[in-house]
């Protein structure tokens, strides 16, 4: 059968979605009783739809999560001393619009997995997101620092995405100069954007980690002067999907 004049159109204008739709409508027979109106409102709320879909996807692509998890993933069980009108809270996205920041640990239960979550919920949230695990980070910039640009384009990255995840900080002490780079990462986002940040240790012990004294007090005051905390006891985060079965 010969495409419709109209899908051709849809098509050629970039409207997927739409078109979509039309070849769907014209193929169903009991479309022929739908109201213009009706015919109308249904091609626009594919393309939304189908644009929603493309807008999120590539969000997800950018933000290179560790873990592909959704909210709906997570396991509130009480055990692990979760307060869960928090964790609503913080899904539900203010911190972010506030430039608020976020402290989880300790590791082995769950720390990255859950902050990928939120991360999953600021992208559904139309919010420019990007995962870094910290010791990659920090080679990265050294990497980076030889004069052709690509310092310069890294920082600007990490400093203008909405929701920045910084995971397993503290495996080992940072050298000097990763903790300039650290600290220009923060002043950068400092009162403009959040940044999640996830740790094996308490934020009690992140200032020995840094080592410098002065350093420390700079990055500590950047990161954690306006930060929710969250320890995670017990199990790992992740629901049990077997339970479900």
């Amino acid at each position: 059968m010969l495409a419709h004049p109209t899908l051709n159109k849809l098509n050629a204008m970039g409207l997927s979605g739409m078109a979509k739709a039309f070849s769907e409508l014209v193929a169903n027979g009991e479309a022929e009783h739908l109201s213009h109106a009706e015919w109308l409102g249904l091609l626009l709320e594919r393309e939304w739809s189908f644009r929603c879909d493309r807008k999120l996807a590539a969000r997800l692509r950018f933000a290179k999560l560790r873990h592909q998890t959704t909210p709906e993933d997570i396991d509130y069980r009480s055990e692990r001393g979760l307060d869960r009108a928090l964790l609503m809270k913080l899904l539900g996205g203010d911190w972010i619009n506030a430039h608020h920041n976020l402290a989880i640990w300790p590791s082995g239960v769950g720390k990255s997995w859950f902050a990928c979550a939120l991360g999953h919920k600021a992208c559904r949230d139309d919010r420019s997101v990007l995962y870094q695990r910290v010791p990659r980070l920090f080679s990265q910039l050294a990497l980076a620092g030889g004069g052709d640009g690509r310092y310069a384009r890294l920082q600007r990255t990490l400093g203008h995405v909405q929701l920045l995840i910084l995971d397993d900080w503290g495996l080992e002490p940072p050298n000097e100069q990763a903790r300039h780079d650290l600290l220009e990462i923060l002043e950068d986002r400092y009162d403009r954007r959040s940044t999640i940040i996830t740790s094996q240790l308490p934020v009690s012990a992140w200032h020995g980690v840094i080592g410098d004294p002065t350093y420390a007090d700079a990055i500590l005051d950047r990161l954690v002067h306006n930060a929710h905390r969250i320890e995670i006891s017990g199990d790992s985060l992740r629901r049990n999907l077997s339970r479900k079965a």
